[in-house]
Parts: structure tokens; C-alpha cells; sequence
């Protein structure tokens, strides 16, 4: 049988279940924000940071004596508890929420105050032994710990999405070795330019994530600086003196995360800029990615009446109506998150702009843009290479054929016979369907064979010398 208990706020009192270790103000906040259907609790990296960050505080009160030692045992112990990754279920403030991040603090504060009151051998809801503002919250606002949490676990995501994203470089480059010799025609605005190799072509879209790799490492050094010792609006009201360094120095070692402290907590207290910068390059790689689906339909497509250069693992019949009909659905699914992501970063500079005075209250949606953005492109990522990319195989010899067929091998012979007279035998070539060698060797003879074989062997398409008469 569910036993309840009564708790209070200023604006009266509600009953909570027993079973709940969040107490009043975390369910006004359940029964306010009803948006995502998504709780906090679904970010268990969130979680862990609200643990790092209450701990920390926890132990620079004690250490100042402003906090009694048997409850900061207790505060310290109730975070351990949620760094090892329990009681998410009692994270049920929705992401998107008003209050700048207030109800998810004291869901926090709630679900601490009441692990360590069982700690200290009392009942939930005994707040005079343990309260969640007083002693949970001592030396705080939600204005510094929620950032610096929510900076904490955003690290700590950007470090699992870059496994991925590192994993899925590799991935490309060892196709790019792999493709090392397969010849194939390059492209631009969708009509023949030169020969290239296909490994070339993989080898770039490896070059290309590489260097998103250095760009995201960068923009998630910017997240390392808190305002922890801010409190409500960067002044340290409330906190004793030395708080700020002490708890930050705490900060660093519980979390592993290298956090420094802000020179400025008044502007760091509502400045958001490194939140829209990691966003900037998120959305920078869903740009990258979606362009590498995009090359990746277009090359594989077919498969007679397209490029059909390479083949993408069949994942699951493409029509309902259409047999034998196989899509390039997983490269699909990767533009579709890219989408995603380049909206999100729209939500982001918007929520940044919004920030008024000397705070931004919109950083929860911005959490949850850039949550999402970073599980989904994780998970794209990890499909993208494992349900597509290791499986790519090479039609080599229809793509060398289409290179020998093409009009685009005529440039390789501009140093020899001059642009006026490349252009007469392209255009002929268009116009009759002959092709290059054709019409160069065989009809007008301006090249011997010899010359021939020298200009267009596989080594000179591949690695281009400059050839003259």
C-alpha cells in the first residue's frame, strides 16, 4: 500500500508518495511542464553532473565550516549514489521547462536531501535534519549550479560522440585504402570533370570528418569554464568568502572534467556563447555528413540506370510495390538527423539571443537541443559506418569503363593540342557518340599511340604529370 508524506513550499503544501525521493517543488514542476514527455533523468550524464556539482559544493561548505560534517557526509554520499548512475527515475522535471533550470536544481536538491536523511537514519521529507535549499543548496543558485552542470555533462557527451565520429573517420579512410586503385571519373556540378580514384574520393570525406574531429575537441575546451561561487547573478551572494576556487578545485577533481572557474562570474553567469559555438560545429558536421550521404546515393544509384560506381549494403526491400528494389536507407537516415541537428542550432542562437540582463533563462531548451543533436548524431554515426560504410564495395571495371567513354579525359590532352582543338573534338565527340581515342588516334591521328598510352595510362589519370608534345 503507497504511503504519502506532506511537504510544503511558500506556496502551500501538496502530498507526495513515499515511494518519490523528489519532494513538492519538483512535482509542481512535474505538473507545470508537460512538453517533451521527456524527463531529465533521460540524460544520465546530466545526473551524474548534478552529483559532481552538489558534492563539490557539499565539501568547500564543509571545508569553510559552514556546513556541518555529518551533513556534508551525508549530502556527499546521497551524490555518489547518482554519479554511479541510480535513482534517474526520480528525474522527472520535463527538459524544456520555464525558471532558467530551477525545478531541475531542486529536483536535485530534492532527491539529495532525502538519499541522505535515510543516510542520516530519518524519513523522507524530515527536512529539518537535511533541507534541500539550506544545506543541498548552500552557497548556490540555480544560476551557477545548473550551468555548470549542464557544461559538465555536455563535455562529457561531446566525448562519447566523438568516439563515434573518430570511428566512423576510420571507417572511411580504410575504404580509402582499400579503393586505392579504382579508377572512376570526378565530377563537378553533376557533370564530368577529370579522373580521380575512388579511394581519392573516400580519402577526402575522411580528410573532411578529421577535421570536424579537431574543430568539436576545441569547442568543447570552451565548455570547461563555470561560474560555480556566482550564485544568483555572479556577485557571491551568500557565499563565504574563497567558496568560488575551493568548490571549482573540488569541482575538477570529482568530475575529471578540467573546469576552471570564470574571471568574470557576472558575465559568465548569463553569457551562453559556448554553447552556441558547440552547436555552430555540430551543426558544421551534420552539413559535412549530409553531403557525404548525398555522395553516397548519387554514387551508388541504380543500379543500371544511374552512376552505379559503388554498392551500398542491402539493409531491407525499398518498395512496397517495386520488386527487387533496394534504397540507400541508412544513408537517408543520416540526412534526416543532419536535418535535425541544423534545426536544433537555429533553437540554440535563438535561446542565446533571448538572454536578458544577468541571465539566460532559455538554457533548457538549449540543453535539450543540444542533448538530442548529440545522441542522435551518435547513434547515425555508429549505424552510418556499421550498416553502410564497412560494407561499400567497388564497381571498378564499370567505373574505368565510364572514364575511357567519357569527354572529360579530353582535358588531359590541353598541353598537347591546345584548348581550341580539345573543344572541336569534344564537341564532336557529344555530337556523334564517338569516343576521345576514337576521334584523337584513330580519325585525325593528332597523337600517336604511343603518345596515347603515355597520357592516359591508369598511373597518369590517377597521379597526373604534366605532359606535353
Amino acid at each position: 500500500m503507497t504511503t504519502f508524506r506532506i511537504e510544503h513550499d511558500f506556496l502551500g503544501e501538496k502530498e507526495i508518495s513515499n515511494d518519490c525521493y523528489y519532494g513538492v517543488q519538483t512535482m509542481r514542476a512535474k505538473e507545470n511542464f508537460d512538453i517533451t514527455g521527456i524527463p531529465i533523468g533521460s540524460e544520465p550524464l546530466f545526473i551524474k553532473a548534478f552529483g559532481h556539482v552538489k558534492k563539490a559544493a557539499a565539501l568547500a561548505n564543509r571545508d569553510l565550516g559552514v556546513l556541518d560534517v555529518k551533513k556534508a557526509e551525508a549530502i556527499a554520499y546521497a551524490c555518489d549514489r547518482l554519479i554511479a548512475g541510480e535513482f534517474a527515475d526520480q528525474f522527472v522535471s520535463d527538459l524544456i521547462q520555464g525558471g532558467a533550470g530551477t525545478s531541475t536544481n531542486m529536483n536535485a536538491n530534492e532527491v539529495i536531501a532525502n538519499l541522505g536523511l535515510e543516510y542520516l537514519g530519518h524519513a523522507k521529507g524530515e527536512y529539518k535534519y537535511l533541507h534541500p535549499n539550506n544545506d543541498v543548496n548552500l552557497s548556490q543558485s540555480t544560476n551557477d549550479a545548473y550551468p555548470s552542470a549542464f557544461r559538465i555533462a555536455l563535455y562529457l557527451k561531446v566525448a562519447s560522440f566523438l568516439d563515434a565520429l573518430e570511428e566512423l573517420q576510420v571507417a572511411f579512410y580504410n575504404k580509402g585504402k582499400e579503393f586505392d586503385g579504382v579508377l572512376k571519373m570526378g565530377r563537378t556540378q553533376l557533370q564530368d570533370a577529370v579522373p580521380m580514384t575512388l579511394g581519392q574520393e573516400f580519402n577526402a570525406f575522411a580528410t573532411a570528418l578529421a577535421k570536424d574531429v579537431a574543430n568539436i575537441k576545441l569547442a568543447a575546451q570552451s565548455l570547461t569554464e563555470v561560474n560555480m561561487g556566482a550564485t544568483a547573478i555572479g556577485t557571491g551572494v551568500n557565499a563565504p568568502e574563497g567558496y568560488a576556487e575551493l568548490c571549482v578545485n573540488y569541482l575538477a577533481d570529482i568530475s575529471q572534467v578540467p573546469v576552471t572557474l570564470a574571471a568574470d562570474l557576472i558575465e559568465a553567469t548569463y553569457d551562453t556563447s559556448a554553447l552556441v559555438q558547440m552547436s555552430g560545429v555540430l551543426k558544421q558536421n551534420a552539413l559535412k555528413l549530409s553531403k557525404i550521404c548525398n555522395d553516397l546515393r548519387l554514387l551508388s544509384s541504380g543500379p543500371r540506370c544511374g552512376i552505379s560506381e559503388i554498392n551500398l549494403p542491402a539493409m531491407q526491400p525499398g518498395s512496397s510495390i517495386m520488386p527487387g528494389k533496394v534504397n540507400p536507407v541508412i544513408p537517408e537516415l543520416m540526412n534526416q538527423t543532419c536535418f535535425y541537428v541544423i534545426g536544433a542550432d537555429v533553437t540554440v542562437t535563438m535561446a542565446a539571443e533571448a538572454g536578458q540582463l544577468q541571465l539566460n533563462v532559455m538554457e533548457p531548451v538549449m540543453g535539450m537541443a543540444l542533448f538530442t543533436s548529440l545522441q542522435y548524431l551518435t547513434k547515425a554515426c555508429n549505424a552510418l559506418k556499421e550498416k553502410c560504410v564497412v560494407g561499400i564495395t567497388a564497381n571498378a571495371e564499370h567505373s574505368k569503363n565510364m572514364v575511357m567513354q567519357s569527354i572529360g579525359i579530353v582535358t588531359q590532352l590541353n598541353p598537347i593540342l591546345g584548348y581550341e582543338e580539345c573543344s572541336s573534338i569534344a564537341k564532336e565527340a557529344l555530337a556523334t557518340g564517338k569516343s576521345i581515342y576514337e576521334i584523337v588516334v584513330v580519325e585525325r591521328q593528332l597523337i600517336t599511340q604511343m603518345k596515347w598510352d603515355e597520357v592516359y595510362s591508369i598511373d597518369n589519370l590517377i597521379h597526373p604529370k604534366f605532359i606535353a608534345q
